[in-house]
């Protein structure tokens, strides 16, 4: 007489295999998110749009002063760009130098930009706006446009 043996075997993964891989997943995860920093890279992202911008700004002033031969021209007029920083944005004030949006839109930039976080900045027309930007030209006759960064304590673009 033969006896069969039967050997109760059962497939699957106990409780606590399913936890320690649980547990490593989770490790995992935690690793990557340090590694990517979504918030470190949404403010990288918005400094290089302010580097991008600026460079904008920059690249319309220079393209009206190249059809002017070397001149910055608004309407018809000479206009000097500011020997100090000034805030690029509209003005009440006739003959503001940091009102540029009239002499740039829509003949070389189609609309002025501005600072992706800065709560005032925004462009609605070429008579209300607010980059959030500053313009200069140096001594060397350069010019220079610059933004506060969220990385990068400041930003700069010259030409």
């Amino acid at each position: 007489m033969r006896i069969m043996h039967t050997h109760n075997t059962r497939k699957g993964f106990t409780l606590i295999e399913v936890l320690v891989v649980i547990g490593i997943i989770a490790v995992l995860a935690s690793v990557v998110l340090v590694a990517i920093n979504p918030s470190r890279q949404f403010k990288l992202a918005r400094d290089l749009q302010r580097s991008t911008n600026l460079d904008a700004i920059l690249n319309a002033i220079h393209q009206n002063m190249s059809e002017h031969k070397g001149i910055f021209v608004c309407s018809g007029t000479t206009r000097p760009i500011p020997a100090t920083y000034t805030r690029i944005k509209s003005s009440t004030v006739i003959g503001d130098l940091g009102d540029l949006a009239g002499c740039l839109v829509p003949n070389y930039i189609a609309s002025m930009p501005f600072d992706p976080s800065l709560s005032a900045a925004h462009f609605a027309s070429t008579t209300d706006y607010d980059t959030g930007y500053d313009i200069t030209i140096n001594s060397d006759g350069r010019l220079l446009a610059s933004s506060t960064g969220e990385l990068t304590a400041s930003i700069t673009s010259i030409r």
